[in-house]
Parts: C-alpha cells; structure tokens; sequence
C-alpha cells in the first residue's frame, strides 16, 4: 500500500488518507463505525486498485484510526465535511463511493455533497438511520437526555460507545423516510444473516433512492462483515463493474 498521508482541516485535525491515482472514477471507501483504512475490504479494494492501475483513495475519519481527534466528537456531519475536504484536495474527476455499515449511511452524505462528481454507489451492509432501529426507546431517551450508551461489541472486547453528540446530529440526518435524490448507479450487499443490520434495511434503502439503476445483493449466509474470500471476490467484481 501507499504511504500514510495527512490532509489538514481548517481546525488543524489531521485526517490520514492513502491515495493512488489511475484510471476511471476514484473509489473512495467509507469505514463503518468505529471502524478504520486498515480492514479487510478496504485493504483488498486498494491493493485491486494498485494492481489495476485504478484510483482509490482510503482515510480515516477523525478519532479513528491514524486520524487525530477525539471519537466522542466524532459526528455523521463532521466526518462528511471530512471526506468531502479529503475529496477535493485529492480526487479529480468521477467518484465511486463504497460504504460499509455507517459508512453506508454517511456514503448518502457524501454522495449529496459531490454533485456531478458522483459516479456510482456500492453500499455494504448498509446501516443508514440506525439510530431510529437500532436503539430501543429506552437507550434513545437516554442518549436524547445526554447520557454515553456502551453496548457489546462481538468484534472487540471493549464496549462500543455512543456518544450522545453523534446522536444528536444523526437525528437530523436520517433517509429512509423519503424520496433519496441521488440518480446514479448503486450497487447494495448485504448477507441475510447479518445480526447487526437487518438486511431489509437494503431494500429500504433502494425503494428510497430516486435512481433507477439500483440492484441489491443478498448473500444467504453472509454475516454483517462480509470479509470472507467469497464475499471479498463479490465485492470486487461490484467494483470492476463501474469500470
């Protein structure tokens, strides 16, 4: 892989990006939640680029990963002008944008912000408005009142925080309620035994774009990763088929 990278925002945080220039659209991939550049799809995503002579570009949202910041600060609309900041300073041209979980909800953000720009979507268990499913109304009047909800995280052995600043603001960011305008190609993979987000939530997702180019995916035994071999090969060819 590339060299770890630094873009300054107008506040001095520095958000840590990898880049490589090719050809076609930029494919720029969104991390989930807590989440960070050193997975495994995005890993697998920028070293196909590399091999391909393609485009891509991964960073770290703030308080993540290489990133600077605190995660408590951290906000649907403060990692949206991060990436759209990360964008302009590096990519010209068409941008594929590729989300998974969170990421797939921030990706719709991203996606408004770009314009024209915007070349095509792949969402990855997408997880957008999770904060209206994914709590209960107890822990949502908790967060609403100012309280941090930690929840288990089968992925680490720390709990996984919500803050209740995130919360707040992804409030007045939620979709799936109308009519999303985004009228490019979109690409949705989600495996049905995902036990974090309900793969209908995809089906959601594409009855709310406007685009009439939507296809969804759904891997019968594919969990909410979606990292395994088969799932990476499925990912990849999403990939190559906006090239």
């Amino acid at each position: 892989m590339t060299d770890l990278r630094l873009h300054a925002m107008p506040d001095g945080r520095q958000i840590a990006f990898r880049h490589v220039a090719g050809d076609g659209p930029t494919l720029v991939f969104l991390p989930g939640y807590m989440s960070d550049m050193s997975g495994g799809k995005a890993t697998a995503m920028f070293d196909a680029a590399q091999t391909a002579g393609r485009a891509c570009l991964l960073l770290d949202y703030s308080g993540c990963g290489a990133s600077s910041g605190d995660f408590a600060d951290g906000t649907l609309s403060r990692w949206r002008a991060e990436v759209l900041s990360v964008i302009a300073a590096e990519a010209d041209g068409p941008i594929v944008l590729a989300g998974s979980s969170m990421g797939g909800w921030l990706m719709l953000l991203v996606a408004e912000g770009l314009g024209d720009q915007l070349s095509g979507m792949i969402g990855i268990a997408a997880a957008p408005d999770f904060v209206r499913w994914g709590y209960s109304d107890i822990q949502r009047a908790a967060l609403a009142a100012g309280d941090i909800l930690y929840q288990d995280n089968p992925y680490g052995p720390e709990p996984t925080p919500t803050h209740p600043g995130f919360f707040a603001d992804a409030e007045g960011q939620l979709r799936l309620d109308s009519a999303i305008p985004i009228h490019c190609p979109v690409r949705l993979l989600h495996g049905q035994c995902d036990p974090d987000v309900p793969w209908q939530t995809s089906l959601k997702l594409a009855e709310a774009l406007r685009s009439d180019n939507v296809q969804v995916t759904l891997v019968k035994d594919g969990d909410h990763r979606l990292s395994r071999d088969g799932d990476i090969a499925l990912l990849q060819a999403t990939v190559d088929s906006f090239y």
